[in-house]
């Protein structure tokens, strides 16, 4: 299934996931936490710091507070440069209040992690990679230049030298890793949303696609009398009006007229497939169905069926889900595309299992990928042939996801492998002949007893417009 750069994950929008709310409130409780600390710090423990400049540094988060309030309304989503103009206000008052209250040798330094942190969730790239330079910077500033901590009674407080030191190549440390951590699975989880919305997308589309094809059968099967009925009346008057010419030339319009709404209503749609009879069909009825729109895209697709030993030559009646179709179509798909020149699709059945195997003679899935086939905006290192193979592509792996997850959704489970064809392999021992797909269900996910496939259907009931 194509995808584009549009169907991606866009970097520069990161920044509108956050409400200019949200750090104000963050930046209301670190105020809080601030001004306790301080008023604990003089108060109870008697250290010796100029409370005016910490204070002075505490009201400016608060006027920074209270200036975005009056300045934009609550439910302000901020720009990538606004985001960053704000947080990186954050890492300097926090610093500037580190650098009056003994720098490293301060326990509540570890706080600078926090924006910083914050930036990596919403922020493109550049911006978390500037304020974790700021933020390194004043890291290291301060633990060289500070004022130090003073008890009552005049002892310092400082940390040994070699402590010190690790306490600041801590924070660095923490400070990558925090924000590499908190980025990738921000990424991970909004490709995922993504993803499930594009497969959401495409579920919704085949179903309207099936219930717009029920609607044309119901059109066609209700028209089929009253053009039945224009057409004999018009052959009839055909005979009776063979003696006048003029007339003639209308009735013949009359038919051929109703010869074309009949082919139109047949054209749009099957007739019957709204009938709750074939919302049930067999297993290669359903799969060719699937497959149908890339039988004739200049390649091979053919069709197997290999029954167990003691399962019978019946086939397994399956139900007509959007789910089964759309997934085995973009997997039939796939395979045409990268096949060399021939598609082969086995159904098999047993008492226990119902089984699809889609197989190519193409070059098979990359080594380098093929553990993590299956998962959505997987890039490929074969662009340039997929590409060539088919214009367009971009080898992210959403169609393979979308498959994946619809045949899922369905109780089937899904297999990815290569064809070790002519003894192909790479340097790891690895596959690397056509690719493999096997799909499976349980033979009870559709037939949970044996009189499924025979009991009553009910009545066809009317479509809702």
């Amino acid at each position: 299934m194509p995808t584009s750069n549009a169907q991606l994950f866009q970097a520069q929008n990161r920044s509108n996931w956050v409400r200019l709310r949200t750090l104000v409130g963050l930046r209301w409780f670190a105020a809080i936490g601030q001004a306790a600390a301080v008023v604990v710090a003089v108060q109870i423990y008697g250290l010796q710091i100029d409370v005016t400049p910490a204070a002075l540094v505490i009201l400016a988060s608060v006027l920074a507070n209270l200036f975005s309030l009056s300045l934009y309304p609550k439910n302000k989503r901020l720009r990538e440069q606004e985001a960053t103009i704000w947080l990186a206000f954050d890492i300097l008052q926090l610093s500037v209040l580190l650098y009056l209250t003994g720098g490293l040798n301060n326990p509540f330094a570890m706080m600078v992690l926090a924006p910083v942190t914050i930036a990596a969730t919403v922020l493109p790239l550049r911006g978390t990679i500037i304020l974790g330079l700021v933020a390194m910077a004043l890291i290291t500033v301060i633990s060289r230049i500070h004022v130090p901590l003073i008890l009552a009674d005049g002892t310092m407080l400082a940390l040994p030298i070699l402590f010190q030191f690790g306490f600041w190549l801590a924070l660095l440390i923490g400070l990558v890793f925090l924000a590499l951590y908190a980025r990738q699975v921000t990424n991970e989880t909004h490709v995922m949303s993504e993803a499930l919305l594009a497969t959401q997308l495409a579920l919704s589309r085949e179903q309207k696609l099936t219930d717009l094809g029920g609607v044309v059968a119901a059109a066609a099967h209700e028209l089929g009398t009253p053009l039945a009925t224009i057409k004999l009346v018009s052959g009839e008057l055909k005979d009776e009006l063979k003696s006048s010419p003029e007339l003639l030339e209308d009735a013949e319009l009359i038919s051929q007229q109703a010869d074309r709404c009949r082919d139109i209503l047949h054209s749009m749609g099957r007739a019957g497939k709204d009938d709750l009879y074939l919302r049930r069909a067999p297993l290669e009825v359903v799969v060719r169905e699937a497959a149908e729109p890339h039988l004739s895209r200049g390649k091979t697709v053919t069709f197997q069926l290999t029954p167990d030993e003691g399962a019978g030559q019946n086939q397994p009646i399956i139900p007509r889900q959007p789910e089964i179709i759309h997934g085995l179509r973009n997997l039939v798909q796939n395979a045409v595309d990268f096949s060399n020149s021939c598609v082969t699709v086995d159904l098999t059945w047993s008492d226990d299992g119902i089984g699809v195997r889609i197989s190519d003679d193409g070059r098979g899935f990359p080594p380098s990928v093929l553990g993590r086939i299956g998962d959505p905006y997987v890039r490929r290192r074969r662009l340039a042939e997929d590409g060539a193979r088919r214009p367009g592509y971009e080898g992210m792996g959403l169609g393979l996801f979308i498959a994946k997850t619809l045949l899922e959704r369905s109780g089937a489970t899904l297999t990815f492998s290569n064809n070790r064809r002519h003894g192909q392999a790479n340097w790891k021992g690895q596959a690397t002949g056509g690719a493999i797909v096997d799909v499976t269900w349980p033979r009870d996910t559709f037939q949970p007893d044996e009189d499924w496939a025979t009991q009553p259907l009910g009545e066809n009931k009317p479509i809702k417009t």
